[in-house]
């Protein structure tokens, strides 16, 4: 079976059209989850125009929803220190009443200019892709230690380093919410097979796609774990004047096995009726 949602970038918008979507999204059976990213300033758009932080707008949404998994695709490890990450995300599960994904990746490309400006903005460190993906790595640990161990740990780790670590509470998803991680690189795709119960690509190039998940295949059977236990997940944009050509898109990723499909809406305006709108016309007419 293939899920559908909706990703609300919250940038160029204002709050009151976010709660709107999410809201109506809600109550469309069709629209399973629905995703915020991680950006602190803009990457698209006017470089200086509004932008919320996505933990924060993640868990007023989750107060005014019901039935909606969510979570946002995906957290920058770059921005958050693991443990304090573990503690919000924490918060946002009992928030929801357990309708956490744990988005989470590597953080921005410097490749994206528009996304590595924010880091030196906001006072925040940026390593190279080696130290990106070894930090990752020992986050990933930290915080399933810190969703599910009873005890205080110690975390003598490269990057990260604890004493006397403790999450108190649990998450109400047991034995945690369910990880995501987000990436393409083969450092990151060995992460996803150790660690994660579902995998996001961006789309856009589904051969491209393809091939990293037959990487991810190989991964897991390197470290014993049966691949199939690894939901992959495609983001998809959406064209409000091109349903004809999202809905090709879906039906090639769908075939190619991503059987969790985020559709992205353009974040410059929502109309009225969008989330009926992409239940109706990208949703039904793919199924």
């Amino acid at each position: 079976m293939t899920s559908f949602g909706i990703m609300t970038a919250p940038m160029q918008v204002d709050y009151v059209d976010i709660q709107r979507v999410w809201r109506e999204a809600d109550a469309i059976p069709e629209i399973e989850h629905a995703w915020l990213f991680d950006h602190l300033m803009p990457i698209g758009g006017d470089p200086d125009g509004p932008i919320f932080e996505g933990w924060t707008l993640l868990s007023a949404l989750a107060a005014q929803t019901e039935r909606l998994r969510l979570g946002l695709l995906v957290t920058s490890n770059r921005i958050r220190p693991p443990a304090l990450l573990a503690k919000i995300a924490t918060t946002v599960d009992i928030v929801s009443g357990g309708r956490l994904d744990f988005g989470i990746g590597a953080g921005s490309r410097p490749s994206v200019p528009m996304a590595r400006r924010e880091y030196d903005a906001h006072g925040l460190p940026y390593g190279d892709a080696k130290h990106a993906v070894e930090n990752l790595a020992e986050s990933l640990t930290v915080i399933r230690r810190l969703w599910s161990e009873s005890e205080p740990f110690e975390f003598d780790g490269t990057h990260v380093q604890l004493t006397g670590a403790f999450g108190n509470p649990k998450p109400l998803q047991s034995p945690h919410p369910p990880i995501m991680i987000g990436g393409r690189s083969a450092g990151v795709l060995r992460l996803v097979a150790e660690h994660a119960d579902l995998w996001n690509i961006p789309g856009g190039d589904i051969d491209d796609a393809i091939s990293r998940s037959a990487l991810l295949d190989r991964y897991c059977t390197e470290i014993g774990r049966d691949p199939a236990a690894i939901t992959r997940s495609i983001y998809l944009p959406v064209d409000y004047d091109g349903a004809v050509e999202t809905r090709d898109a879906i039906g090639q990723a769908v075939e190619a096995g991503f059987t969790h499909v985020v559709l992205g809406l353009p974040s410059s305006a929502y109309p009225e009726g969008v989330a009926r709108w992409v239940a109706d016309e990208l949703i039904a007419a793919s199924s």
